[in-house]
């Protein structure tokens, strides 16, 4: 009997020794990169609540104001008009990006010949520089250069003002915007589609649903989950909306194109109001949680309901 107790005491111990060679181990390997994620994340985001509380111009030193920037955010009207126009852009690109996303993930999901170079043509436009792209789409629009125009005239069409007329240059910027991001929708999609067992669309099809029942029923509640997180990453994507901005209308004509973070980034590094700019910052940070958890707890919802 004490022989059994003794070789299940040492078992313990060589078990306990086992799981802290492991952590070790793995703190090793991952406490560079936690200590990077620390200094680079949580230590500014502290810095940039204490900056909120202040009248800093990031030059002198600023003075403790309490939360009276936070209280001036109520009577700004640009700050009114960069919300609205970052709300439209998520409005005029989101629905369209997921829809459009999984349409073509469904085309790229066929066997035919070719079809790793059509995934590829779709991804590049992702992975490329969005400055690089928004110099390109810069000159592509241009009102009295650009290959559009000239296209509309060569077909009798008017010439349109595009990024530099305030009626359209949101609904322009929506567009390079979306040409620039869907292809992450579509690779994420068709990652989705390919992990579907086929076993169950076999059965589906067996028990006599068509194509378009098998979507409806099979293919959506399995693929919901995908949807729910494109679209958390879709809503802070577009709120984090700027390099664009930056190198088409930095923020025009007439404010028309003034997103949140370029608003930030005019407060701190234009204006000299760093202290008001974090206050808009942590405003965003704030917003952006509310939805993202809103939209996760929507998307447990739906799958607790199914």
């Amino acid at each position: 009997m004490a022989t059994t107790i003794d070789e299940a005491t040492i078992a313990r111990h060589a078990n306990r020794r086992i799981r802290r060679s492991n952590n070790i181990a793995g703190w090793a390997f991952a406490g560079p990169s936690v200590i990077i994620v620390l200094g680079l994340s949580f230590i500014p985001m502290i810095w940039a609540a204490y900056l909120s509380l202040t009248d800093s111009n990031l030059v002198s030193p600023g003075h403790f104001i309490g939360f009276a920037n936070y209280t001036a955010l109520a009577k700004d009207p640009l700050l009114r008009q960069a919300f609205t126009n970052t709300l439209l852009l998520a409005v005029m690109y989101l629905p369209i990006g997921l829809a459009a996303g999984l349409g073509v993930a469904i085309l790229l999901n066929q066997k035919i010949k070719l079809i790793g170079f059509y995934r590829t043509c779709f991804l590049v436009p992702f992975v490329a520089s969005a400055a690089a792209e928004g110099i390109l789409f810069g000159f592509i629009f241009d009102p009295n250069f650009g290959i559009v125009n000239a296209g509309l005239q060569a077909v009798g069409l008017p010439r349109q003002g595009f990024l530099e007329d305030p009626s359209q240059a949101l609904a322009v910027l929506a567009i390079v915007y979306f040409w620039t991001q869907f292809g992450f929708n579509i690779v994420i999609y068709l990652a989705a589609l390919q992990d579907i067992p086929q076993e169950v669309m076999e059965a589906a099809s067996i028990d006599g649903a068509g194509r378009w029942a098998r979507f409806w029923h099979v293919t959506m509640p399995t693929i919901r989950p995908v949807t729910i997180f494109l679209l958390v990453w879709g809503l802070i994507d577009v709120f984090q909306f700027f390099d664009l901005v930056y190198t088409t209308t930095r923020g025009g004509p007439l404010n028309s194109t003034l997103t949140l973070v370029y608003y930030i980034w005019e407060l701190a590094f234009n204006f000299f109001t760093a202290g008001y700019g974090a206050a808009v910052a942590y405003v965003l940070f704030f917003t952006s949680l509310i939805v993202t958890v809103a939209a996760l707890a929507y998307g447990r919802r739906r799958r607790v309901t199914l």
